[in-house]
């Protein structure tokens, strides 16, 4: 199997440019049970996932080595490109190596299927390598040549060859992981146990610097492994990095240098096929018109004030929100021809929970009840998706007139390699920031189910469960105020639940959001019970006995009267 192909990561200049060649050869065995991978995806998707090389190496003694080898690197270069874009490369593959290790224990027939991994993803300008096993990843450049990996093998004597990391060997898998920038000229090698054993690093080291060309190099590796005596199967994955791209993957995604700010508009006017109704909010970030289309369907448009040049937040939200498209969030319209910097979402009737406070009041406990789920369920699309919100409140909870229930502004919304803070910043309503927020820790899902639990809270009781937090204040938190307090017709299994959702520890909150879900749909069959006083168990039976107790004390006073 002899390969060598030189592509880009995208059109245009700038962009990462690879080329690589792979070689693989079953020497004195009468069966290749190595695997080579190369996955070359389309542009976008290279921009956002990367490019994956992949080297596997079935082990002999178990049921099928080669097939576990074989299906692992199919299902690696099927499942990643899956996996939801806004997944770090590590997190992403780590994912979906444990679950596939559980299918290979699970379908060897009473056998071990068994295979080792070593896998790299060249994505923008870093790279994030995956290993499990003893095949090599080495990296070539200016003459020193490195070894990235270690060996997953038992370092007794005689036992130099026996794995004690493999896919498909234990339940619970540990592979390792590192991650490192790219340089131009760089080559990296991925080689079975069947090369570097036999060549050693100073034989491979020899190869690399006499080879002319990447095809011959890695022809070089194998057929030189073969004749100095390796009984093994023999391949070889070479990978040179030609060119980085000069910008990193949030601006190569919003193509900043191509769309300048939208002049100010004004009511009536067209602008790019959209005719502007009104100027509907502005702030220091953001500029929102109300517009509507051909059809005359009502959308908002988002933009920066002439102001601000932040054009890649604004687009990463943008990014964010079509990423989680459903019917929590607002749709989007694609935008096939726009010219300028900005988004468009549709804008749907009804009003936002805050309006909803200040005009009726606090919500039913039965309305509360229907839309805490909902609230949820949102939050929880978003956290399968790596992204935090990091602004829940009443103002961005939007209740349509169709029912439905949606999360707005995603303007400080984040995701793990992609977003980036200012030192000591605390973006968010400090009211709803969870207390670790303001002691400098880093952002965490826990920290948008304590906020939604300040938001719950609210809603039923008008009031903050550890009072309202100003801007700069530098807050206590000790216990919350239960909700009950002020809702005396809440349940005590509920008045637990949101006591839970706002610890001040965020250990002693829910974990996720499905979990904060599973509680909730469960109510008083599974949370913890405490005694609740007679009167709110059964007021009819206390008022009873009030009512006798008082007749009967005044028939007392009366005959006591009579007598006297």
């Amino acid at each position: 199997m002899n390969q060598a192909v030189a592509f880009d990561q995208a059109q245009g200049s700038g962009a990462l440019r690879l080329s690589f060649a792979q070689a693989s050869a079953t020497g004195p065995r009468t069966e290749n049970q190595d695997a080579i991978r190369v996955a070359t995806p389309p542009a976008a998707l290279a921009a956002s996932k990367g490019h994956l090389f992949a080297l596997s190496d079935g082990v002999s003694q178990c049921a099928d080595g080669g097939l576990a080898a074989r299906l692992t690197l199919q299902a690696l270069a099927v499942d990643y490109y899956a996996t939801p874009e806004t997944w770090a490369v590590a997190q992403a593959l780590d994912r979906l190596l444990l679950s596939h290790n559980r299918w290979l224990q699970a379908n060897g027939g009473g056998q071990p299927l068994l295979t080792t991994l070593t896998a790299l993803v060249l994505r923008g300008r870093r790279f994030t390598l995956a290993h499990v096993g003893d095949c090599r990843l080495y990296r070539w450049h200016g003459g020193q040549l490195e070894c990235l990996t270690q060996d997953h093998v038992w370092e007794q004597p005689g036992m130099q060859h026996v794995l004690k990391r493999a896919l498909g060997l234990d339940q619970h898998l540990v592979v390792d992981y590192r991650d490192g920038e790219l340089e131009a000229g760089q080559s990296f090698l991925l080689v079975s146990d069947g090369v570097w054993a036999t060549l050693g690093d100073n034989g491979i080291r020899n190869i690399l610097q006499d080879a002319q060309t990447l095809q011959g190099c890695a022809e070089a590796l194998v057929s030189a492994a073969h004749l100095a005596g390796s009984q093994d199967n023999a391949s070889a994955l070479l990978v040179r990095v030609d060119d980085l791209p000069a910008a990193a993957l949030g601006d190569a995604l919003a193509q900043l240098d191509h769309w300048p700010v939208p002049p100010t508009l004004r009511d009536g006017q067209d602008f790019e096929g959209w005719r502007v109704e009104s100027r509907l909010g502005q702030s220091r970030q953001s500029l929102i018109y109300r517009v509507r289309d051909a059809q005359n369907r009502p959308w908002l448009l988002k933009t920066l004030p002439p102001s601000e040049h932040d054009g890649q937040s604004l687009l990463l939200e943008e990014w964010f929100l079509r990423r989680v498209q459903s019917r929590h969030f607002p749709e989007l319209h694609s935008l096939p021809q726009r010219q300028h910097l900005y988004y468009v979402m549709r804008e749907y009737p009804g009003r936002t929970f805050a309006d909803e406070l200040r005009q009726n009041g606090l919500m039913p406990l039965n309305q509360w009840q229907e839309q805490a789920p909902r609230l949820l369920r949102a939050i929880g699309q978003l956290h399968r998706r790596n992204i935090l919100h990091r602004d829940i409140k009443p103002e961005n909870l939007h209740l349509g007139d169709d029912g439905e229930l949606r999360l707005l502004d995603f303007g400080l919304a984040y995701c793990p390699g992609l977003s980036g803070d200012e030192p000591h910043s605390l973006p968010g309503t400090p009211s709803y920031l969870a207390p670790e927020a303001f002691h400098g820790a880093g952002p965490d899902a826990r920290q948008d189910l304590y906020a939604a639990g300040v938001t719950l809270y609210r809603l039923l009781t008008g009031h903050y469960p550890y009072g309202e937090i100003e801007a700069f204040q530098h807050p206590r938190f000790g216990t919350p105020t239960p909700a009950s307090r002020y809702r005396p017709d809440l349940p005590a299994w509920l008045d637990d639940w949101l006591l839970k959702l706002l610890a001040s520890n965020p250990q002693q909150r829910f974990e996720t959001a499905e979990e904060a879900l599973l509680a909730l749909e469960q109510g008083e069959r599974q949370a913890p019970q405490r005694p609740r006083p007679l009167l709110e168990r059964e007021p009819l039976r206390v008022w009873r006995a009030i009512a006798l107790g008082s007749l009967a004390l005044n028939l007392l006073l009366l005959l006591w009267m009579l007598k006297g």
